[in-house]
């Protein structure tokens, strides 16, 4: 059985969160503004799927990383988020820490 997609899930989550319409999201990321509504919704519903570089200018409007919308759980959404605002150093020190327990 395939698993859901999650990028609608994320998708609406994020938009919502950032506390933007589905209208100003499409416009701000350069969609037509008499389609950017309908466009939008067609990806929260899951219609449709917004290829790789649709998504990355949403992942930027939205302030979250691109890895974020193919999140299947929640802890790892969050996550995603939390790593993506570490320096690299951060993330190296995180990788090791976490490498340490495995251990």
């Amino acid at each position: 059985m395939a698993k859901e997609n999650p990028i609608p899930v994320r998708l609406k989550e994020a938009r919502k969160r950032a506390n933007i319409t589905q209208k100003n999201l499409g416009i701000r990321i350069g969609m037509e503004i008499n389609s950017a509504s309908a466009r939008m919704n067609h990806y929260e519903k899951g219609r449709h799927t917004p290829d790789i570089d649709t998504l990355q200018r949403m992942a930027d409007e939205l302030g979250v990383p691109l890895n974020y919308f193919f999140c299947e759980s929640e802890s790892s959404a969050e996550l995603a988020c939390l790593i993506a605002k570490l320096d690299e150093s951060e993330k190296l020190t995180l990788i090791k820490n976490l490498s340490l327990e495995k251990e």
